[in-house]
């Protein structure tokens, strides 16, 4: 069986990290002309902010970006390459958001979505 893990990003795992997202959305770019780059600043996004990876066979599988901000933490992005999807990796991200929104005393997880990802509404909704 194949274990993965969870560890916060440093600035050395950007460039993977970067790599996964990209994969992770590639499927939406055919449909969605104003796909933002989803990636772009990953960099940054790790020196600055809560960025959480999951590791699988050596590779980094999937990611979460989060922002505290206003009594609340912002989920800025969550992904999962596609290579390793159906494994619960998406599931643990979503739980290590909920981890630091009680450790930083907060109310609750907020989220946006693009409003022609509406497959995305339904597995955050089952998720509270």
């Amino acid at each position: 069986m194949t274990h993965w893990h969870l560890r916060r990003a440093t600035a050395d795992d950007a460039r993977a990290l970067a790599a996964c997202i990209d994969a992770a959305y590639a499927h939406y770019a055919a449909r969605i002309s104003d796909l933002p780059e989803v990636s772009e600043g990953i960099g940054d996004e790790i020196a600055a902010h809560r960025v959480w990876l999951c590791e699988m066979d050596g590779k980094i599988a999937g990611g979460i970006v989060l922002v505290p901000k206003d009594g609340h933490l912002f989920l800025v992005n969550v992904a999962v390459h596609p290579d390793f999807a159906g494994k619960g990796l998406g599931g643990a991200l979503m739980a290590q958001a909920d981890t630091d929104c009680r450790a930083l005393g907060l109310a609750e997880v907020r989220l946006s979505t693009h409003v022609k990802l509406p497959e995305n509404v339904a597995p955050y909704a089952h998720l509270g």
